[in-house]
């Protein structure tokens, strides 16, 4: 029997690389974009460990930020397997400060949003010609504090922030990530592919990388037991594997007991959720297609 594949983005650390060893341990080949090859290759060491056998994945060398690399990842997945089962877009980041990529985007914007719509869309055929298959998108309860979304603006914003002014714009990119599921659940049809995404409450490991001493905390909250990934990941898992979810599209779960919830405003309407992929596509038109030469 053929062993389904799943692809997921951050599995090399945190709740990707926790829902990557549980997708391996149910059979699943997998497809790992990653954007260290260092962290890649431990994390196949750690699959073949966990599985008892030479581990069943293909590692593809990308940064979520940078859309020519995302185009360039989506095309050699969509040549690599004629099937997929499973997308899951778990890479996400809370920077501190603003950052800007060479493509002149917001790289917290370019990751966990733009990033992760452009790697869709390079699948979706291949989604599409698998059904039935899902896509499970990491979400985030933060994206209740965004307070307000205006797509063609925030998603072109590279304007300075504060570390405080931070929390506000991560949930903005966060709430995109409820309102582009939604919308892509209403493009595609429900008996092919489902799309779904979920909040994993709050995990240690998903404390920002820019975060002075988040390392010592990481471990303080580990030793209190608080932040526990197994339960974001958990519900990762859940979304893409259970049964009772074959049929669900559109919806936002939460860790606790895959609860529905429901997107936060102003993100909620059908038509500032078009509105944001019109501007996403219109934003990814102005960009150059060719991939660059390195990573």
């Amino acid at each position: 029997m053929t062993r389904p594949v799943a692809v997921i983005t951050g599995a090399t650390s945190g709740l990707g690389r926790i829902a990557a060893l549980e997708l391996a341990r149910r059979g699943y080949g997998l497809g790992i974009v990653a954007r260290s090859p260092d962290r890649a290759e431990a994390l196949l060491a750690e699959l073949e460990e966990a599985t008892g056998s030479a581990a069943h994945a293909d590692v593809f060398l990308a940064d979520l930020g940078v859309v020519a690399q995302v185009r360039r990842a989506g095309r050699e997945i969509a040549a690599r397997y004629a099937r997929l089962d499973v997308l899951v877009n778990n890479a996400g980041l809370h920077a501190f400060s603003q950052r800007v990529t060479a493509e002149g985007l917001a790289e917290m914007t370019a990751v966990n949003h733009v990033g992760p719509f452009v790697l869709t869309q390079a699948l979706t055929d291949t989604l599409l010609a698998s059904g039935p298959a899902r896509v499970v998108n990491v979400a985030s309860e933060a994206s209740r504090r965004a307070g307000s979304i205006t797509p063609a603006t925030d998603l072109r914003d590279t304007t300075p922030y504060t570390r405080r002014e931070s929390m506000a714009r991560y949930a903005r990119t966060k709430l995109m990530t409820i309102m582009w599921t939604q919308e892509l659940a209403r493009r595609l049809d429900a008996t092919k592919v489902t799309v779904n995404c979920c909040d994993p409450g709050f995990n240690a490991t998903g404390l920002g990388r820019d975060l002075p001493g988040s390392a010592a905390l990481r471990r303080v909250l580990d030793v209190l037991r608080i932040g526990d990934p197994r339960r974001g990941a958990g519900i990762i898992v859940r979304l893409a594997t259970d049964p009772a979810f074959a049929h669900t599209t559109g919806g936002y779960f939460s860790v606790r007991d895959a609860k529905p919830l429901r997107c936060p405003e102003p993100g909620r309407g059908a038509d500032v959720q078009r509105q944001l992929w019109t501007e996403t596509e219109s934003l990814l038109a102005g960009m150059p297609s060719i991939p660059p030469r390195h990573i």
